[in-house]
Formats: C-alpha cells, structure tokens, sequence
C-alpha cells in the first residue's frame, strides 16, 4: 500500500488540483582570487507547484521489439497481473526492483521510533509503472512474443504466461538507415519505413499521433531503446541549428534515425529520451526542443558497470585516494554486443563510459593537477553464448599515502536487461513529473518549468545532457541527491543533511528549540488538525484515489 504523506507546514498549501510550497533555495556564489576564495551565500524565494492529477501515459519505444523493449514490456503485464513462476531456485513474483522510484526509499526525518523512510514514489504524486501503456517502432517484424522468446531474458515459465498477451503487440515500421549501424543488423531489418527522410518523419509523427488517440493516453514520452548508432558529425549549415536540421530533413542530408525520431517527438510535443550513447541531440535538436519547450533527455542507460564506477570513483576520490588507471572489460553475447562489435558503433558507447569520471576528478585539485586524468579503458567483446548476461571486469589502481598502491578487482555479472527495464520506468516517469512541476520566484508573474535539457535524470544516463554552461555531474550520490532534494523542495521540505543535531548536541537545548518551533506552527496551521496522525511532521493525506493510484 502506498504511504499517505501531508506536510503540516504554513509554507505547503493543498489544493483540490496542485501542492504549493514557499521554499527558501541556498546557494553560495564564489570568487577566487589567488589564494583567497569569497564564499557569498545567497537565498532565493520560490513557490513551487505541483500538479497533483496523475495522467495516463502511454510510452513509445523506439526498438521495441529489442531485449530492452519486450524485457520492460513484459515486465509491466508480470507485475499489472502479479504473475509467480517456478524456477530451479523456488517460486518467483513479479516486482519491480532496481527501479529507484518503485525499490527505493528515502528518510523523511526522525519520528519516536527512529528514522522514518518512504519509498520515492510515494513522495509525490506519480504514474504507476502497471498503468504505462507501451507501443512502439522496431525494424524487425517479429510479434513482442517472438522477440521476447528470441531475447532469452525471462524464464521459460514465466514467458509461457505472457506469450497470449505478447503476441498481439506488434512494433510499427521504422526509420532504417543502415550506415548508423553495423552491417550485422540488416538481416533483422524486414519492418522498415520508405519514402524520404522528411516523408519517414511525417510517419513516425502519424504514428505517435494514432497511438494517443487510439490508447486514449493523456501524454506520450518516447525513449529511444534500439541500437547503438555511430556518432554523426555536427556540420555548420546542416545540423548546427533548428532551422538547419529541419531544412536537412526535407533536403535529405545526412541525419541519423535516432535524430530524426527525436525531431517528429519535439514536433509532436513528446518529450523524449535518448537511452544509446550517439550523438542524438545534435545542436539544431536541442534548439528545437527549447523553441517547442519540450523535454529532452540522455544519453545512454545508466545500468552496470558504468554505474559501479561511478560509484567506486565517487568514494575513492571523496576518501582522498588518487585512481590512476581504470581499465574495464566486457564480454556479452545480446544484439546490442553483436551490434557494438562495429568499430563506429563501439567508439560511440566508448565515449559514454570514459567520461563517467570526469567531474570527480575536476573536483579535486589536491590529487590532480590541472589537466591530469587517470588512465582509463573500456573494452567490449561480442561472446554470443553469454547472451544477456553480460560480464564485466574491472581494476582500479589507486595512488595512496607514501607511493603506495591500492588496486580493486572486481568481476560483475549482470543480466543487461533486466537492469534496464526499470531505468526506462523511470526515466519516463519522473519526465512525465517534471512536467507537473513549475517555479516562480519572488518577484516574478509567472510560473516557468525546467529548462527544455531534463538534468534531473542524469543519474540514470552514462553520458549527462545537460543545459549548455551547466556542470556535467556524473558522481553517484550527488545525481541521486538532485532528485530526492527536488522532490523534497516541491514539498517544501529542506535538503536532506544527515546532520543529526538533535542525536549531537545537548538535548535539552534541542527540546526547547522544538518547543518553540511546535508552538509558533500551531499558532499558523489549519485548525481541526488531527495530531494523533502526526508522526515527526508529517500528516496523513489521501490522495484522490484516481490521482495517486498504485
């Protein structure tokens, strides 16, 4: 059952269509001079409003019929009918774990019994995985039953389940340009759209366009789930601008499928999430998704060993341990490993994951001087008989005190698409979110939204877009505490600290201050509130069942 949570606050307001919290947003502005570095801290008032109805949204998946789209697919029609299934290791029931919303929790605060946590999606008012409706485009014709046998992710069992409610799914043509992808992939490709460039667009838009309405879905999101492309070259005059790309489309220039199905997203008002590592969102897409004020975001799930790393280098780094060489090896045996074994399709997810350290290193200037990097490699080799269950291997070597070494192994066996079902959950859940969340600060008429380049999912990209002049933040913890922060300030709630005060100072002194605090609330909070409710400032409140289903 979902937690039922109300802020007993002056600043949190609940209306019977929005929650609005008055929140106090810190920040510190520095200038460095030499030696000398001038923190100023700064304040700023915002109200922050959040649409509480929860639509109905349908997700469009580009490569639906890949083990990425039948694997997640499949796993919403497990856990909507709560299926079980026997394996060699017992019973198994559907869940939805490794999904940050749905398998995570965050605290709340202390109450009389200890610390109390929730899970994320109980924080605000969200779409339920179960309720996604899917459909999508793959240039493979196979029935979503057919590719989820041809997968090999789910146990037999399980897929013999599903297969009555797969195989009526059936993927749309799609755009099939075959210079972004390796050669191995045209025997699959028998479910391809024709015509022109601009003409292949204009489909894909009718498409989105027919699945709204035949669905009956109130928004659509599209994530590109299908292959790794090579990079395209951004060239001035073609894709440099809005204006250009669209005059490349109808002109039939060079422009990637991932881009051109971004293009028909943003004319449609379809947020959309780049979930491979090319180069998606040219410029001229990025420009046109700000013109449109749509949502964009990307590149590259962020599942496995990329996410390890970010990890291992966050806490090696914060230790104050120097990494000089990271060196990662892959083997897989999926079609994104048979695809990858293209050299131009290899250098894009390279690139991906060789960046992933880059922040944590800038960040410290005692262990590196300006410029230095630590040597790192990324290998990946197609093993077919490995399938899904990808291998990866890793050394870090570290610089510690005195000249010495300390170096981490680590072997990783992880079922690829088992780890990026829930990332595409959530990825088009907390967009879906974000689009039911504005600002306005003191002094302003109106109401604005994020910026156009959704940052807030970075912690589920390998490669962060991010807003042109804003920080590329790849450490794990700090992406994680962006989103739990933001939804706690649509709640008007402070950052979560982990100070602890009151389990650290004299506490005497802290009752007083909560005393205080508890009277001066009382005196400014709606009368007739039930206090046997009350657990640590937080309320129950019942969400209309239509807009907080589960």
């Amino acid at each position: 059952m979902p937690v039922k949570i109300h802020v007993n606050s002056p600043n949190v307001k609940y209306t019977d269509t929005h929650i609005e919290a008055q929140y106090s947003y810190h920040t510190t502005s520095v200038h460095k001079n030499g030696n000398t570095v001038t923190v100023m801290p700064r304040s700023t008032e915002m109200t922050i409003r959040t649409e509480k109805h929860v639509p109905r949204l349908g997700v469009m998946l580009v490569g639906w019929g890949g083990n990425n789209g039948t694997t997640v697919t499949a796993a919403v029609l497990a856990n909507k009918m709560k299926l079980t299934w026997n394996t060699k290791t017992g019973l198994k029931k559907a869940n939805y774990f490794g999904s940050l919303l749905q398998a995570s929790t965050v605290s709340l605060g202390l109450g009389p019994d200890g610390e109390v946590n929730v899970p994320f999606c109980d924080l605000l008012p969200m779409v339920h995985p179960n309720d996604i409706v899917f459909d999508g485009w793959d240039i493979s014709s196979l029935d979503l039953g057919r590719a989820m046998e041809r997968a090999q992710v789910l146990d037999w069992s399980l897929q013999e389940q599903l297969r009555p409610y797969m195989v009526v799914m059936k993927p749309r043509p799609s755009i099939y340009i075959p210079e972004f992808i390796a050669a191995n992939q045209e025997s699959r490709a028998d479910n391809i759209l024709s015509g022109t460039m601009a003409e292949q667009v204009e489909c894909v838009r009718a498409d989105i366009r027919d699945f709204r309405q035949v669905s009956g879905v109130d928004k659509v999101i599209v994530v590109w789930t299908a292959t790794t492309e090579r990079f395209c070259d951004v060239v001035p005059g073609r894709n440099d601008t809005a204006e250009n790309l669209l005059a490349a489309i109808q002109g039939g220039s060079e422009v990637s499928p991932s881009t051109l199905f971004a293009v028909a997203s943003i004319l449609e008002g379809c947020a959309y999430i780049n979930g491979s590592p090319q180069n998606t969102f040219v410029p001229g897409a990025i420009e046109l998704a700000q013109q449109r004020g749509v949502f964009i975001g990307g590149d590259d799930f962020k599942s496995g060993q990329t996410k390890i790393k970010s990890v291992l280098v966050d806490f090696l780094v914060s230790s104050g341990i120097k990494p000089t060489s990271i060196v990662s090896y892959n083997h897989l045996g999926n079609n994104d490993g048979k695809n990858l074994s293209a050299p131009q399709q290899f250098r894009s997810k390279e690139i991906t994951k060789s960046n992933v350290v880059d922040d944590m290193v800038r960040c410290n200037s005692v262990l590196y001087d300006h410029g230095e990097k630590p040597d790192h490699c990324v290998v990946i080799k197609y093993i077919p008989y490995v399938g899904d269950s990808k291998r990866a291997m890793d050394e870090y070597t570290s610089e510690i005190m005195m000249g010495g070494l300390n170096t981490i192994v680590l072997h990783n066996t992880c079922e690829d698409s088992l780890l990026a079902s829930p990332i595409i959950m959530d990825l088009a859940i907390l967009t879906e979110l974000c689009q039911r969340v504005s600002f306005r600060p003191d002094g302003e008429d109106h109401f604005q939204s994020f910026h156009s380049v959704l940052a807030l999912l970075s912690f589920l990209c390998k490669a962060p877009l991010v807003p042109p002049g804003t920080p590329v933040i790849n450490a794990f913890f700090r992406q994680r505490a962006s989103i739990e922060n933001i939804l706690r300030a649509c709640l008007g709630l402070p950052p979560q600290s982990h100070m602890l005060l009151e389990e650290k100072l004299h506490r005497n002194f802290l009752s007083l201050q909560h005393t205080r605090g508890d009277m001066a609330t009382s005196k400014k909070a709606v009368a007739n509130v039930n206090h046997t409710e009350v657990t640590n400032g937080v309320h129950a409140y019942d969400y209309d069942d239509a807009e907080h289903s589960k």
